[in-house]
């Protein structure tokens, strides 16, 4: 599902009206009629309180309101600014207003009202709100209402999710032509409740540049290479997973279990000599393949061999349980450099690059990074926090100057490219909050990779599959609280089918 940020959606807003003769009144009493649906679904009853801004965002808050009184509720409209700034379709929506005109916003006026509406910013909102918008922000959100937003929360950027100052919490938004880049990305998926889109009747065909973000769909799965009458365990995919340390085997060994159970047709645990013993009693299915080691961990004398056994593999997993001695970060920056096969860089293999991302630009085979926040903010060298601030951003920037895929993970997981596209995944999977679930969705990656997919496909495709899976495996547990990664395992050949 295409993700449009404020850019194109004023160019196609702007085609609607110029080039197809669409009146912009009808566009604004359609979203507004959408905007009053949605109120009287979330409040079916009691007092409704609509507080609208200046621009088109108000004008629409007015078309619900009238829109709401004509069905006999009670509606109040609180203004927070001056009306006599009102201009084109907002002021032909405030003329058309019948019963009491709006008041100036008060934050007494919320009490004892059964929802508000939040008509204050609109899509083009960016930085942080400011005067009479920033006090009816702050007023809405200490009232304890149930809110409902117009296209976007006020305070939260539609392009990017992000929240610069005060935003509004909605338990539900609705949103007009196509969803927003903000309000699938957080921080701003976290003030947008319940999403609902709105057709306002602008038509297909808008020539305008293609959306640059999307929501990852069950689609992706399609693109899977599946195993065929004439296949062997080769022509399926042979991935080799790089890992492991004392204290620290069972990541790689998650890792090995989710490759298989995606579908890679060859599984090799390349891991410290002195572990072997640990991997041949726990995987089954995996090959081990023993490596020299110091004090239980990869070091520089495991390079040559790893590269050489990389020669007949189609994939690697570098990472999962290395540690973080100093000559295991040299071991997995040599290999991720040297390896000339496709590479998921996971765990203390990211680790080994922070603050060194860009070399990874070096690489001539495809790359696809799995950083968690903390990790992506060692990656730049920035604190976790700014990552989680400015998601987008940092994942595109890491993107660029990996020139790689970056699946920056989370409820929101966002893959991105080095082009700037990007792909948000839907989340609603609390089941993976748990240790390991990291390394299987690392698994599913590079077994992907193993089949010779598309990068950013393979990476689209296990973010769908692994947030899936752990929506199936608590179901299977009958709660999300008792999952465990294995679990999540178990539920990606089903997770898988499409």
């Amino acid at each position: 599902m295409a993700l449009y940020d404020a850019e194109r959606m004023r160019a196609t807003d702007r085609w609607a009206i110029e080039e197809r003769g669409i009146r912009s009144l009808e566009l604004m009493e359609r979203a507004g009629a959408g905007v009053a649906a949605l109120v009287a679904e979330v409040a079916p009853a009691g007092r409704i309180v609509i507080a609208c801004g200046k621009g088109n965002n108000g004008g629409d808050g007015l078309v619900a309101a009238r829109l709401l009184r004509e069905r006999g509720r009670e509606v109040d409209v609180l203004l927070a600014g001056d009306p006599d700034e009102l201009r084109g379709d907002a002021r032909a929506n405030l003329e058309r207003l019948p019963q009491a005109a709006p008041e100036r916003f008060e934050r007494e006026r919320l009490s004892g009202a059964a929802v508000a509406v939040d008509a204050l910013l609109g899509t083009g909102f960016t930085g942080a709100p400011r005067g009479a918008v920033a006090t009816a922000i702050a007023a809405i959100n200490a009232a304890g209402l149930p809110v409902v937003a117009v296209d976007v929360p006020s305070g939260v950027d539609a392009s990017t999710g992000e929240v610069a100052g005060d935003a509004v919490a909605a338990v539900a938004t609705t949103t007009f032509h196509a969803a927003k880049p903000g309000l699938w990305i957080h921080p701003g998926k976290s003030h947008t409740g319940r999403l609902a889109v709105v057709d306002i009747g602008i038509p297909e065909g808008a020539p305008i540049a293609a959306p640059t973000a999307g929501l990852i769909g069950a689609g992706v799965l399609e693109l899977i290479p599946r195993r065929e009458p004439g296949s062997t365990k080769f022509a399926s995919g042979a991935l080799l997973v790089g890992g492991g340390s004392r204290g620290l085997s069972g990541a790689p060994s998650l890792v090995c279990e989710a490759a298989a159970r995606a579908g890679a047709g060859y599984v090799t645990a390349c891991v410290p000599r002195s572990l072997e013993i640990v991997f041949e009693l726990r995987l089954l299915e995996a090959m081990s393949v023993a490596l020299p080691d110091a004090d239980g961990a990869l070091g520089m004398e495991a390079v040559d061999p790893i590269l050489q056994r990389s020669g007949r593999a189609d994939a690697l997993a570098l990472g999962p349980g290395l540690g973080r001695e100093q000559h295991t970060q040299a071991f997995a920056r040599a290999v991720a450099l040297q390896a000339q096969l496709p590479l998921v860089l996971d765990a203390d293999g990211l680790n080994a690059h922070a603050g060194r991302v860009a070399e990874l630009a070096g690489r001539r085979a495809p790359t696809v990074l799995t950083p968690h926040a903390g990790e992506l903010g060692r990656l730049l060298g920035i604190d976790s926090g700014k990552v989680e601030q400015h998601r987008h951003q940092h994942a595109t920037a890491a993107a660029r100057d990996a020139e790689a895929i970056v699946v920056l993970k989370g409820d929101d997981t966002l893959v991105a490219t080095p082009d700037g596209r990007v792909g948000v995944s839907r989340g609603g999977s609390p089941a993976l909050a748990t240790a390991g679930t990291g390394d299987v969705l690392t698994g599913v990656i590079g077994a992907l990779l193993a089949k010779r997919m598309d990068p950013f496909a393979a990476a689209c495709a296990g973010v769908y599959a692994h947030a899936q899976a752990g929506r199936l495996a608590a179901q299977a547990q009958g709660s999300v609280d008792g999952v465990i990664a294995s679990d999540v395992i178990a539920a990606l050949p089903r997770a898988l089918a499409c």
